[in-house]
């Protein structure tokens, strides 16, 4: 046995709500079996699946250290995320601090009267070093809360366990009096809680539940956790969702279970964070685990991880019957519509657009259209024209499913490690038997492939139904401030762009016609202009009018849609079924 196991220093961790109306919780950390001269005490900076530098240290108050029989320490702070105890001659400390939490999202603390939404990675500190070292957890709930949703093992009344700091800062915790009810599917018990009330059916969405979990787990094989935990922060208006290790965190709008839509929507958030069990949290690139919780870590490889699942999300809804054909193939034809109406797709790549996303994806500005993409919807769209390509190639014996099923059984359950994207490509191209290189490649590339060479291969086609409208615009977006009338997007190589018409900029009038706040008078005017005519703006810019001529020039803006071709071969209709299946 190695040495090193007689050192391991014990921690737990107890959690208390007294200030928690204020947004604020208590923490103390008991350390014991220390035997070094000093400890580092460190936050994260971020949370895995969310890849921004959040500093959540900046919510850490009140910080103060103690030896056994309650002398204070004198520490120093000597990082923005790190406190450095000095511990020469002591065994065991005590470290209190209190956490201020009050943002709404699901990679974020939030408390307050009702609840408690504890994000570990911004909660818990751990010891420089010592990632693997096991903790525990007590929540000490408040009078009025009964409840505590989690993944983490539970081994007494309101405490739990994590084998170490990678399983505990990946696993949130909800505690107050959200709704929760269990079930079995794919031989895991699942329990959801339910957070903010709202219009949901528990037998409906459990029954509907069950079908995903079931088709996702025989897509990959089998299902790595014996519990899984999903929690849903129900708001007047709430969206996004966060994968973690054995549990999920969404986000939806209260009333919007009553509304198809919106609920094969909540639907295909739960397929895409599920998803993410196998795709991200075990199957991986090498870059995503082990993490380093002090700064970026960099890859090209999320076009693969976050383009896969949403390639997939709706598929499976799909599959499970939620989506018929027509439905499917207009949210897959979305994914195009969205990448391709921006005109960064000129000059960012899927691949680009992963490595950036430290810099640029979470940090969206007036200017984002014009510069980039997201990896999630050029993924998707790579990932299609993988499958496809797959079923051509092997006459339907082989799709996507068998690549990504052998890929977790090759690199997670056999070797148990993150892969090179050259690795991941190689395993794939041998299972399809064909060179995959166009796609791969187009992954690392500004340029566009011709998406029907793929579409065509399985039957049906991608068209820009669109393509011969006549629609003017003058490139920019607009909104209202305080009876103002304010240019919030300008779109790369339009009239206004090549004018220099600003973001911020108050539009006044046109053509000496002032400009009213309901839009009527810019309605009538690009409605009645004709193409290339110039439009004379009155601006006002940091206080100064301005005038400022603008070309109105015909829109560019696509609108595809994905449909069966009218005359298909016997080979084509049989592999687009196969497709579709």
């Amino acid at each position: 046995m190695d040495s090193d196991h007689f050192n391991i220093p014990e921690i737990h961790f107890e959690v208390s709500f007294s200030e928690v109306q204020a947004h604020y919780i208590e923490v103390k950390m008991s350390i014991g079996k220390l035997n070094q001269p000093y400890v580092d005490l460190k936050m994260p900076v971020w949370s895995p699946g969310s890849y921004l530098i959040r500093e959540y240290a900046k919510n850490v108050e009140r910080f103060r250290s103690l030896d056994k029989t309650g002398n204070t320490i004198a520490y120093q702070k000597i990082s923005k995320n790190t406190w450095r105890i000095p511990t020469e001659s002591l065994d065991q400390i005590e470290v209190f601090y209190t956490v201020y939490g009050f943002e709404v999202s699901v990679r974020t603390n939030f408390f307050d009267s009702d609840r408690a939404f504890i994000v570990p990675t911004a909660t818990f500190l751990h010891i420089d070093g010592r990632i693997d070292n096991p903790s525990t957890v007590s929540i000490h709930l408040k009078d009025t809360w009964a409840s505590i949703s989690t993944g983490l093992k539970q081994i007494e009344a309101h405490k739990f366990y994590a084998a170490n700091f990678d399983v505990l800062y990946d696993t949130p915790i909800e505690a107050g009096n959200q709704d929760i009810w269990k079930f079995q599917a794919a031989g895991v018990e699942h329990e959801c809680a339910m957070v903010g009330g709202g219009s949901y059916d528990k037998e409906r969405l459990t029954r509907d539940i069950t079908r995903i979990v079931e088709e996702e787990t025989r897509i990959w094989g089998s299902n790595p956790n014996e519990r899984y935990v999903i929690i849903t922060h129900n708001y007047q208006s709430g969206g996004g969702g966060l994968e973690h290790l054995n549990s999920t965190v969404l986000g939806a709008s209260r009333n919007a279970y009553l509304n198809e839509t919106s609920y094969k929507n909540y639907l295909s958030l739960v397929a895409h964070e599920y998803f993410h069990l196998w795709n991200v949290k075990r199957l991986r690139p090498k870059a995503l685990g082990p993490f380093n919780y002090d700064a970026e870590n960099y890859t090209t490889g999320l076009w693969i991880m976050e383009g896969f699942t949403s390639y997939y999300d709706n598929l499976i809804i799909k599959r499970c019957g939620f989506y018929d054909e027509k439905e499917y193939l207009s949210l897959l034809a979305n994914d195009f519509n969205i990448v391709l109406n921006r005109p960064g797709h000129t000059i960012q790549s899927a691949a680009a657009s992963s490595f950036d996303t430290w810099i640029k994806y979470y940090r969206p500005d007036e200017n984002s259209m014009n510069s980039g993409i997201s990896y999630y919807n050029k993924g998707a769209m790579l990932t299609a024209l993988l499958d496809i390509k797959i079923i051509a190639a092997t006459e339907g014996k082989i799709k996507l499913d068998d690549v990504i099923r052998e890929a977790y059984e090759e690199f997670f359950l056999k070797l148990d490690r993150g892969f090179e994207e050259n690795e991941f490509r190689s395993l794939a191209e041998r299972i399809a038997g064909t060179s995959l290189d166009d796609i791969f490649d187009a992954a690392h590339q500004d340029g566009e492939l011709e998406y029907n060479d793929y579409f065509n291969l399985v039957g049906y086609e991608i068209v820009d139904t669109n393509a011969n409208n006549n629609t003017l615009t003058l490139g920019i977006t607009t909104n209202k401030v305080d009876g103002l009338i304010l240019v919030s997007t300008v779109e790369k190589d339009s009239g206004a762009y090549d004018a220099g018409l600003n973001v911020k900029d108050e539009l006044i009038a046109i053509n000496n016609n002032r400009l009213d706040i309901k839009d009527k008078e810019m309605d009538f005017i690009v409605q009645h202009a004709k193409e290339g005519e110039i439009l004379n703006f009155l601006v006002a810019r940091d206080g100064l009018l301005r005038e400022i001529l603008v070309q109105i020039r015909k829109s560019n803006k696509k609108v595809y849609e994905i449909r069966p071709l009218k005359e298909q071969t016997f080979l084509q209709e049989l592999l687009g079924k196969i497709w579709m299946a």
